[in-house]
């Protein structure tokens, strides 16, 4: 491969990292001139606006009638983590994972917590695990979406309807981007950083009335940290769904959060935004297949995430190179894109195998996709000639 001119055309907006996220198109530091700085998150004012937060989260998603959502502390991992320690040890478990964050959970599970009744189903970077082993008779923890792997599951018709285990999804890079079947899922995750491009700060929990059955009934066998705790004298503590959380949040985060669901809402909803996810996806897969020296690394094009989307390098130049040189490769590849000012933070996350990773989610302009694709090729065959 011989090096290519710079192409014409550049992205309006290069910000193409999988968390923080870009911010939604037109987004200025004048969506945040109405935060309630200043004032306590307990205030009349400041507790409605975070109920503002559940509530339009809830519509925009069509979470159902009598699930509940809350503000919780930590973005997605403590909505996870609360969601573990909180619910997990009635059952047997069942642990999925297919990345670095599913890994994590298992870790937390097994020598954290120290349950000694867990089955794992792992799968390496690119794949998933047999989904037609898991047991719903038993607990089941799982990502929707690898955000450092780029596979998701392809649906829901893996779950059953008629389950006595809980499902616990970890679903931070997929909500508002695809199609959740909430009637299969009793604990989803998510956080402001992802989909709609908000500030970190407080993590998306939503419990079924399955969930809330166990937390109820259930005590775990181990010490609860105060910002995990839902419960009080064995009732759920219905404030932390209506806007009063745990801890402290950000009101300026607060702020942003509406900025994004009321922009969400402004373009038609849920199906307006997996519209803008697949399209990107679209962008990058039609590129994909004219291009001989890149392909996708989730390895079924049903599993292939439309938010983090997942590359890797496939030119024999390349893949005939030693470990180290390979990552080599992707990592100068990644950082001529950034010097270029054409696509921040573009790498493959560090424990994933050696490739880029472009976020896709709802935020993205589709035209912007399309302006990076040549610098692609223009970055890998600088990096090639050497």
């Amino acid at each position: 491969m011989t090096a290519l001119p710079k192409p014409d055309s550049r992205p309006a907006n290069p910000q193409f990292s999988s968390g923080p996220c870009a911010k939604r198109p037109g987004w200025t530091i004048e969506a945040l001139k109405g935060a309630l700085v200043g004032r306590s998150h307990r205030s009349k004012p400041g507790k409605a606006k975070l109920e503002q937060v559940i509530t339009l989260s809830k519509e925009i998603l069509g979470i159902p009638a009598g699930y509940r959502l809350g503000i919780v502390p930590a973005s997605d991992t403590g909505a996870v983590e609360m969601a573990l320690w909180s619910l997990l040890g009635a059952r047997g478990i069942d642990m999925l994972a297919w990345e670095s964050f599913g890994k994590d959970w298992v870790t937390d599970v097994v020598k954290q917590l120290r349950l000694t009744d867990v089955r794992e189903f792992k799968a390496p970077y690119g794949a998933l695990p047999d989904l037609t082993q898991v047991d719903f008779a038993r607990d089941v923890v799982f990502t929707w979406n690898g955000t450092t792997s780029g596979v998701r599951v392809p649906d829901g018709d893996w779950i059953p309807d008629d389950r006595q285990g809980l499902t616990i999804c970890d679903a931070t890079s997929a909500t508002f981007a695809m199609d959740l079947p909430w009637s299969k899922l009793d604990v989803v995750t998510w956080s402001w950083q992802k989909v709609l491009g908000g500030e970190a700060a407080h993590g998306m929990l939503v419990l079924s009335p399955r969930a809330v059955e166990r937390l109820e009934s259930h005590k775990p066998a181990w010490p609860m940290p105060k910002i995990f705790r839902m419960t009080k004298d064995g009732k759920i503590v219905e404030g932390i769904f209506k806007g009063e959380t745990i801890n402290t949040p950000s009101m300026i985060a607060v702020e942003d959060a509406l900025d994004g669901l009321t922009w969400a809402k402004s373009i038609g909803g849920l199906p307006a935004l997996i519209g803008r996810s697949e399209a990107n996806l679209k962008a990058v897969t039609d590129w994909v297949a004219r291009t001989d020296w890149v392909d996708f690394l989730p390895q079924r094009p049903e599993t292939r995430s439309c938010t983090s989307i997942c590359l890797k390098i496939v030119d024999p130049w390349a893949t005939g190179q030693s470990a180290e040189a390979q990552a080599e490769i992707a990592k100068k590849v990644a950082a001529l894109l950034e010097k270029e000012g054409v696509a921040l933070d573009a790498g493959a996350y560090r424990d994933a195998p050696p490739g880029l990773r472009i976020w896709g989610g709802a935020t993205v302009e589709t035209a912007d996709i399309q302006a990076l694709l040549p610098w692609l090729d223009w970055a890998y065959a600088t990096v090639k000639a050497g």
